[in-house]
């Protein structure tokens, strides 16, 4: 177990009973330490996956013993919970492992000011440390029923999703919804016709479906060219499993890249900050006239950028190569105040790329051509060890092995060490190695001149990297 891009993370099997109880126990000691009352509310939110629902009952039972009053919100996105505890000053988790294999789980933390920070999770970090030998779950007391708020919360997220748009802004648009099993597959639904458009759902499944909106597989890539054309669609969307980060596809099943759905709604919204990590599309940085700041990957280093970087007036809008939206300030949308809610919601991101389209008349993929900006491709390589990640980073911080793993594809004119290793090529190429912070994984991320050549050049170095991994040496790959 360990605290990754938003969370902590582990297998399934290792997070249930006590170590759910003991991060939960670790959690509320922090909030008591911060300030917060211990008999206040904690609001407790949930995904779809198999595991999930005992954990979430764990937590329950941890907060109790631990002073707090759990409410219970059942199976709900991520971003809902966290507005829902916005709204009434309070804390919340959410047991999700968001994009991860279904045999995994984790747990994300919000004291009532948002989520928590790098140095609340290195306190909950120290304190389960301390007590993992000791520590037991109690028992919850003989007919326990926490207090039920699902309705409630999902309605005040369905409330802050009216105020996005105009009524009928979507009208004469034909959009698909991939559901899988997403926790807000059915509210998805609900919302783009609320504005007028004629939706199809489609691909809802019994079992879970881990969605990595960063990493489409080519399978999914496939249903959703299969469906644009059997339902002749104007685009599809869709979420991860807790709803915090969107998917969208065009009229041609091509995915909307994500940081291409940030931009669109960084545009939305008028914003004037913009706030992402290095793995984001580099021509953000050189075009629209935003005030561009690039951090580490992962919310807690967005929301840290966000709030330095917020000043009176301005709109500051945080987004991830993956999809996910952080609204950062107060702003206004037709004639109504978007309040702020600086984690990564899904919601806000798929009105704003669909109402410019219906404003704009075009296409998704006539305004990707329009942006022109540099073709990316992002792919990762699964069960790659840690160890093995830690391996090829060390060997690689050197700049002649960097330089030898590479030379395939040219010269290594600059590296960018901000999160894993950025190297821009000569030839103006960018190729990007990073270790997951949520799951055995080495992710690879690439910009080029096309999307045949963005894709090969991750096909190949992730190719190189596995080599690097059997072999333990990079001369001769």
């Amino acid at each position: 177990m360990k605290f990754g891009s938003s969370g902590v993370r582990g297998l399934a099997s290792e997070l249930a009973g006590r170590p759910s109880g003991l991060y939960t126990e670790a959690f509320a000691r922090r909030l008591v330490s911060s300030g917060v009352q211990s008999n206040s509310p904690v609001f407790v939110g949930r995904d779809l996956r198999d595991s999930s629902q005992a954990i979430a009952k764990n937590c329950m039972v941890a907060l109790a013993a631990s002073g707090f009053q759990p409410v219970d919100c059942g199976a709900i996105p991520t971003p809902a919970l966290a507005l829902y505890a916005r709204n009434h000053d309070a804390a919340a988790l959410m047991v999700t492992g968001s994009h991860i294999p279904a045999d995994r789980n984790g747990i994300k933390f919000y004291s009532p000011h948002g989520e928590i920070d790098k140095a609340d999770e290195a306190a909950i970090t120290h304190y389960v440390a301390e007590r993992s030998n000791v520590y037991c779950l109690p028992p919850a007391p003989l007919g326990t029923a926490w207090p039920m708020r699902h309705n409630e919360a999902i309605a005040a997220y369905r409330e802050r999703a009216n105020d996005m748009l105009e009524p009928d802004s979507l009208s004469g648009m034909r959009l698909g919804v991939y559901q899988h099993s997403s926790v807000a597959a059915e509210l998805l639904v609900q919302v783009l016709q609320s504005f007028g458009a004629s939706v199809v759902a489609v691909g809802q499944t019994e079992t879970f479906v881990p969605v990595d909106t960063e990493a489409v597989d080519a399978a999914t890539i496939a249903k959703l060219k299969e469906w644009v054309r059997e339902f002749d669609l104007d685009a599809i969307v869709s979420t991860d499993a807790d709803a915090d980060r969107p998917l969208v596809a065009d009229e041609n099943g091509d995915l909307f890249r994500g940081d291409l759905v940030g931009l669109a709604t960084a545009l939305f919204l008028k914003a004037d900050t913009i706030v992402t990590p290095v793995t984001s599309n580099s021509g953000i940085s050189k075009a629209f006239g935003f005030d561009v700041l690039r951090t580490k990957v992962g919310s807690p280093f967005v929301i840290e950028a966000m709030e330095a970087s917020h000043r009176a007036g301005s709109i500051v809008v945080g987004f991830e190569a993956n999809g996910g939206v952080l609204l950062g300030s107060d702003c206004t949308l037709n004639g109504k105040t978007l309040t702020a809610l600086p984690t990564r919601d899904s919601l806000l991101p798929i009105l704003a790329v669909l109402s410019t389209m219906a404003s704009t008349k075009k296409k998704l993929s006539r305004l990707r051509g329009l942006w022109n900006l540099p073709v990316c491709a992002s792919e990762r390589l699964q069960d790659f060890p840690a160890e093995s990640s830690r391996r090829l980073m060390d060997r690689l911080a050197n700049r002649d092995a960097l330089q030898q793993f590479l030379a395939p594809f040219g010269t290594v004119a600059e590296v960018d060490e901000t999160d894993g290793l950025r190297a821009r090529m000569l030839t103006g190429e960018i190729i990007h190695l990073r270790p997951s912070g949520n799951a055995p994984e080495l992710r690879c991320y690439s910009e080029g001149p096309n999307e045949s050549r963005a894709t090969a050049v991750v096909a190949l170095t992730l190719e190189r990297a596995q080599a690097f991994a059997i072999t333990d040496e990079i001369e001769g790959i």
